[in-house]
């Protein structure tokens, strides 16, 4: 008899980007003289604590004292922390629904923040474990409740031991008192949590290091919101690129290396390609870059790059025909919109396609040959699969087809082989 999975989530800098006393602080104290510096020592107690170089119970306390805050300050941070969800989390929605009963929310944070927020992903309230404040009859935020577990040094581990959980655990955290988890035995693995923040300190001791939400439903064959976490999308930018550009694809979520040229270690691995003005791609890089899938390039590619090839081997070109550098992130929302929703509009070498996301589907993205009859075996392949499809559309140009098909979110994963294998097929992939 398979056990149970039961998933263990950190709140603060995890479920949300941010640690919720430190935005209460700034709350709290907007009108303080001194609030740069309290701000200040706040942040530092959280990090000591983070660290492992402080006690959670001591670093709590002195960050409570701090805070002068109020049931009202309570109401404003909630209404903040709603909209800072981490963004994994937040596109993973689906998967706390479906997973309701396995979900435990265990935080040294507050309850009285944390659970409005987590509510809203149809975590139960029974399955968050928190601290509690302690309130004056005004309302004024005077202490915490020091009978919790969880507001002592090693409070998780005290909090699980009390629990008794049976099953297989695993830990989700950003945090030293994640890891004491794993240390304690109690949990099968730890996943350090890097969306938001990256504590060396954490993430050496880690099992594995999960970038996104993603990553982690991804390497447990979880149910997901992308069918492949974008930590694990290489995208190479090469020679001298506006660092605006850079910001953008690292703020999507893509793996991110800047060179000053087209390393041969990358040429076998690498999915997107950001080129500055000047650069040249030669076609023999091009030809042996079998998973890269689109090139941006900043300024005209005409001898530069090869198109033909590139439609030949199914890569999206985007580049900027007026080299007009005031718009620095164009290229840059061209490639990322490409690799999110499949839109291919302004390209210079694909048919023209943009389409908005349809909800509750998944889409698949087949790039062939345009010879006649191509249509007719893919349609054929999702009949034989039962397949219910959403969405569909069509472009071509005189060397390559373009099909986009959403559909259902049931399926028989076997259809992708079918679809691979049909004869003149480029590229096959599946974006969400």
């Amino acid at each position: 008899m398979n056990q149970k999975n039961i998933y263990i989530i950190d709140f603060d800098s995890t479920f949300t980007q941010v640690e919720a006393l430190d935005e209460l602080a700034r709350i709290s104290l907007k009108k303080h003289p001194d609030k740069e510096a309290i701000f200040k020592k706040i942040e530092d107690y959280t990090n000591l604590a983070m660290e492992g170089k402080l006690s959670f119970g001591e670093s709590l306390a002195q960050r409570v004292k701090l805070l002068e805050a109020t049931e009202d300050h309570l109401k404003q941070l909630i209404t903040r922390l709603k909209k800072k969800v981490s963004a994994s989390f937040s596109r993973n929605a689906d998967f706390f629904k479906k997973h309701a009963d396995e979900v435990l929310i265990v935080s040294g944070g507050f309850k009285e923040f944390i659970t409005p927020v987590v509510s809203q992903y149809h975590i139960k309230k029974e399955n968050i474990y928190a601290n509690t404040f302690v309130t004056t009859g005004d309302g004024k935020i005077i202490d915490y409740d020091h009978s919790n577990p969880l507001s002592e040094e090693g409070g998780k581990v005290k909090l699980m031991q009390q629990l008794n959980l049976e099953g297989n655990l695993y830990g989700i955290g950003d945090g030293y008192s994640d890891f004491q988890l794993r240390e304690s035995g109690l949990i099968k693995k730890f996943y350090a949590f890097t969306e938001n923040i990256s504590r060396e300190s954490i993430v050496k001791k880690a099992d594995h290091v999960t970038p996104s939400f993603d990553e982690f439903l991804y390497v447990n064959n979880l149910p997901r919101a992308i069918s492949y976490p974008k930590n694990r999308i290489l995208c190479l930018v090469i020679g001298e690129v506006n660092p605006e550009s850079i910001a953008l694809l690292k703020k999507d979520g893509f793996s991110i290396r800047h060179k000053t040229s087209f390393e041969e270690k990358y040429i076998a691995d690498v999915h997107m390609l950001l080129l500055a003005d000047g650069e040249k791609l030669t076609l023999d890089q091009l030809t042996r870059a079998v998973k890269l899938k689109t090139i941006g390039y900043l300024g005209q590619s005409k001898n530069k790059v090869d198109l033909p090839t590139c439609t030949k081997q199914g890569v999206v070109v985007f580049d900027d025909l007026k080299s007009n550098p005031r718009n620095l992130t164009f290229i840059p929302k061209r490639m990322i919109d490409f690799m999110n929703t499949g839109t291919t509009h302004l390209s210079n070498n694909f048919p023209n396609l943009q389409l908005p996301r349809i909800e509750k589907s998944h889409r698949l993205i087949h790039i062939h040959q345009n010879v006649p009859g191509i249509m007719a075996k893919i349609n054929t392949v999702f009949a034989k699969h039962d397949i219910n499809i959403v969405g569909q559309f069509l472009m071509t140009n005189p060397e390559i087809g373009y099909v986009i098909t959403d559909i259902n979110s049931e399926y028989d994963k076997q259809v992708f082989k079918s679809l691979k294998k049909i004869e003149h097929t480029i590229k096959f992939r599946v974006l969400y």
